[in-house]
C-alpha cells in the first residue's frame, strides 16, 4: 500500500540516452513494473535524470513568469474564449473543485500549431505523436500573494481538490512547494518538490481506459499556513498528456466498465463543469 510518492530513476531510459537500442530488456522491464506500481496505487511519481535540461526548464519559468507580470488589460487579449483551450485564465474563473468557489490562480494554455519551434514543449513532446491532432497542452500556472483585505471566500483554495482529465500529466514545480496528494489511506500528504525531477500522475481518462486498473488521484493546493509562504507567489507548468481527438477510450480489458467515448469528448464534457 503506499502511502508516499516513489521516485523512479530513468537513467537507462532517458531522452539523454542517443540509442535506445542499447537499453536491455531488464532495464525496461524494471521501470515498467516500477511505473505500473506507482499508477496503480497512489497514481503518482517523480522521475529523475529524465534528460530535459534544467537550464531549458528555468528558460520556461522565466517567459512564465514575464507574462504573468503583464497588467491585466494586456493579459486579457488573449483570454482563454468558450470555444478553445488556448489563453490566458484569470483568477477565480476556474474551479477545479466545483464545490467550491473560484481558484486563487491564474493560468495560461498554450497549445502551438507547430511544435518544432516550441523547445520546450518539443522536449516535453518526444515520442508521443502528432500534438496537431489532439489537446496535449502545456499549462503555466502562477498562483499570486494572496490577499490580506479578507477578500478570501469561505473554502476558497489555490486549487482545489481534483484529478487531472486525460492521460499523463507531467508537472514541473518551483521550490516553494504547497501541492497535496491523496495516498492510499485518504490522507493527503505534501508532494514536496524533487530537485531536478519531474513529477508525473495520471488522470481520469487514463484510468477510464484502464478500467480501474491505474488509479487517478486527487491532488490539491490550500491556502498555506506560513505567513511568508502566503505572501510568495508560486509557479508550476504541467504539461497534459491527451489521446488523438477521435480516438475512441474503451476499456482495455473488454469489460465495458465505462461506456466508450472519444478523447475530445470528454474533455470538453469536462471543460463544461470546470469554467464560470
Amino acid at each position: 500500500m503506499a502511502t508516499t510518492i516513489p521516485v523512479i530513476d530513468f537513467q537507462h531510459y532517458g531522452l539523454q540516452v542517443e540509442n535506445t537500442q542499447t537499453v536491455t530488456d531488464e532495464d525496461l522491464k524494471q521501470l515498467g513494473e516500477e511505473i505500473h506500481e506507482a499508477f496503480r496505487t497512489i497514481g503518482f511519481c517523480y522521475i529523475k535524470n529524465h534528460g530535459i535540461p534544467q537550464e531549458m526548464i528555468d528558460k520556461a519559468f522565466k517567459i512564465s513568469k514575464d507574462f504573468f507580470d503583464l497588467p491585466v488589460d494586456t493579459k486579457t487579449k488573449v483570454k482563454r474564449s468558450v470555444d478553445s483551450n488556448n489563453g490566458w485564465v484569470s483568477p477565480g474563473r476556474e474551479s477545479l473543485n466545483p464545490d467550491r468557489p473560484g481558484d486563487l490562480k491564474e493560468a495560461f494554455n498554450f497549445k502551438p500549431p507547430d511544435e518544432k519551434d516550441r523547445e520546450f514543449i518539443r522536449q516535453c513532446h518526444q515520442n508521443i505523436g502528432n500534438g496537431n491532432k489532439n489537446q496535449t497542452t502545456l499549462r503555466s500556472l502562477m498562483y499570486p500573494p494572496l490577499p490580506t483585505d479578507g477578500s478570501i471566500l469561505p473554502g476558497q483554495t489555490r486549487c482545489g481538490e481534483h484529478c487531472d482529465y486525460g492521460t499523463v500529466t507531467m508537472l514541473f514545480q518551483d521550490d516553494i512547494g504547497g501541492l497535496e496528494v491523496c495516498n492510499t489511506t485518504g490522507k493527503y500528504i505534501q508532494a514536496t518538490p524533487v530537485p531536478g525531477a519531474i513529477c508525473v500522475n495520471i488522470g481520469d481518462l487514463m484510468q477510464r481506459w484502464t478500467a480501474d486498473e491505474l488509479k487517478a488521484t486527487k491532488h490539491r493546493v490550500l491556502i498555506p499556513e506560513d505567513e511568508v509562504k502566503k505572501n510568495k507567489g508560486r509557479q508550476s507548468m504541467a504539461f497534459f498528456i491527451h489521446p488523438d481527438d477521435d480516438c475512441v477510450i474503451k476499456c482495455l480489458d473488454g469489460s465495458d466498465k465505462y461506456q466508450p467515448i472519444t478523447a475530445l469528448d470528454y474533455l470538453n464534457w469536462r471543460f463544461s463543469l470546470t469554467y464560470y
